[in-house]
């Protein structure tokens, strides 16, 4: 009996399961590392796009994650002094809906539940080492464990450990968008029930989305800064005066907001950039997701590039013994599709969050002749990506497939 080959998996929020699962598909034995203690619930809505939601649907997780649907059902959009510019309902869904807009932790929690039984994962520690081994790597984890695994993919999001491990700092591979931006939950004090409220003057933005009728919202900060803040990037301190400061005077919902993000427990702050690499490949190293090509927010693609990603990777590992074959087939048929994707920002991808009172205007004036917020327009990036068929074997809830035994 062939023994199977062993897979390491850096990160557990979405490419690195849903990667775990096409993998085990294969036959690989497959173990997921977290730093995080747990799958990370709650969080901001994602978008599931295109050729994306046909990976889901071969993952057979279609129907709940429509049932997570959280699209909202209007939109008001408001100048600097609080006033409506326009407010437009969601056109309903005429039938199946194209695409879905879920929950971030339930989308995680989505991918887990199908892996959960068949996959080894261990919460709570991360690679420290990766070390060249004659037909694998070895590998230290921070809790001291060691291991040697055929394949090690880092699927741990854009500031990917595992990509400055293998591959060189960050700056090397970083495209700065000139935004950054803060997410954190509020109190819900209106009872927003699956709307979106969006505040704009020129160079910043606010939002409050609420996914249900909860007692909580999601609040998004945005602001236009021609060099990233470096000393604020790793400093959450520092990130809420930088936040104060920026938004200091302005009306609205901005003080309430910038007093919640100040005792919020789920700040994420971060610059709007993508991760831009000539290869995504290196030895038995791989890459996929935000660690290999994160499109930035401003594309809302993110999620998707995540999932179709990891089918590629997949079948390219399961279509090929030889990993060097394997990774050149990978690199070779999501490339243009990711290039698309990442060329969105340069199609008008902040339009949202304009610079210059000219382009708000502009925009603001084609809002008003509006009666309904417009069907989300197709694009061809998208759709960029003919999934190739898989093969693997049917997956099976029977036991978990361990690595190697770990020293």
């Amino acid at each position: 009996m062939t023994t199977p080959r062993t897979v390491l998996i850096s990160g557990a929020s979405v490419s690195g399961p849903a990667l775990a699962y096409w993998l085990h598909r294969a036959g690989f034995a497959v173990t997921v590392v977290e730093k995080a203690g747990a799958v990370r619930g709650g969080g901001y809505p994602v978008d599931i796009r295109g050729t994306a939601t046909e990976v889901v649907r071969r993952m057979g997780l279609w129907p709940r994650l429509r049932q997570a649907h959280v699209g909202p059902r209007r939109a008001t959009f408001l100048d600097a002094a609080g006033r409506t510019v326009a407010s437009l309902r969601a056109r309903a869904d005429e039938g199946e809906p194209r695409d879905l807009e879920i929950r971030r932790g339930d989308l995680a929690d989505a991918l887990h539940g199908l892996v959960r039984d068949d996959v080894e994962f261990r919460f709570d520690d991360s690679v420290s080492a990766f070390a060249p081994a004659p037909h694998g790597v070895d590998v230290t984890f921070r809790s001291g464990r060691q291991g040697t695994y055929d394949l090690v993919i880092g699927a741990d999001g854009m500031h990917s450990a595992t990509r400055a491990a293998l591959f060189g700092p960050e700056d090397r591979h970083h495209r700065y968008l000139a935004y950054c931006f803060a997410l954190f939950t509020l109190p819900n004090p209106a009872r927003l029930d699956r709307e979106l409220v969006l505040w704009n003057t020129p160079g910043k933005a606010a939002a409050l989305y609420a996914t249900g009728d909860g007692a909580d919202v999601h609040g998004f900060l945005t602001f236009h800064r021609p060099e990233p803040p470096r000393d604020a990037l790793r400093d959450p301190d520092a990130q809420r005066d930088l936040i104060a400061e920026v938004f200091a005077g302005e009306g609205w919902e901005i003080p309430r907001m910038v007093t919640a993000l100040r005792d919020a427990d789920d700040l994420f702050f971060d610059t709007a950039g993508q991760i831009r690499m000539p290869r995504w490949t290196h030895g038995r190293a791989a890459l996929v997701g935000d660690a290999a090509y994160a499109p930035s927010f401003l594309t809302g693609q993110g999620t998707s590039l995540a999932l179709s990603g990891a089918y590629v990777l997949a079948h390219a590992l399961a279509a090929h013994r030889d990993h060097t074959a394997a990774f050149a087939a990978y690199e070779d048929r999501m490339r243009p599709y990711v290039t698309a994707n990442q060329a969105l920002v340069d199609e008008g991808g902040a339009t949202l969050f304009p610079v210059t009172a000219q382009a708000l205007e502009q925009r603001d004036a084609r809002l008003r002749t509006l009666d309904a917020l417009p069907s989300a327009r197709p694009r061809p990036a998208h759709t960029a990506l003919t999934l190739p068929d898989y093969e693997g074997r049917p997956a099976s809830s029977s036991g978990v497939t361990r690595a190697r035994p770990v020293r």
